[in-house]
């Protein structure tokens, strides 16, 4: 058993690891990637659905908005709905990605 003093790295490390580990600070995760996450995935949904959507542009735009309507709800009840901040966030940037990379590839932002 090693009765060494522990090293000033170690202790700041082990505070800051118990100072994160409060319940607050997933709370605080959690609302940004549902302010935050669900303001760009329904952005991009609004986007990509102008773009993916058959028919004429303004009815396609007018859809989008819609539906990113809905999306951004459903992202902030997903942000709180899962087990951990990381999995809320993931769970909004992975189709966030996703959609942007098809909206790319479908000629937006070009």
């Amino acid at each position: 058993m090693d009765r060494s003093p522990p090293s000033a790295s170690t202790t700041a490390s082990a505070r800051l690891a118990t100072f994160f580990a409060r319940p607050g600070w997933g709370v605080f995760s959690r609302s940004m990637a549902a302010i935050f996450g669900g303001y760009a995935l329904a952005a991009v949904t609004c986007v990509f659905c102008a773009l993916a959507l058959p028919g004429a542009r303004g009815q396609t735009v007018l859809t989008g908005m819609l539906v990113a309507i809905v999306v951004c709800a459903c992202a902030a009840l997903w942000a709180f709905a899962s087990r951990t901040a990381l999995r809320a966030w993931l769970g909004i940037a992975l189709p966030t990605v996703v959609m942007a990379a098809v909206a790319r590839a479908l000629g937006a932002w070009a």
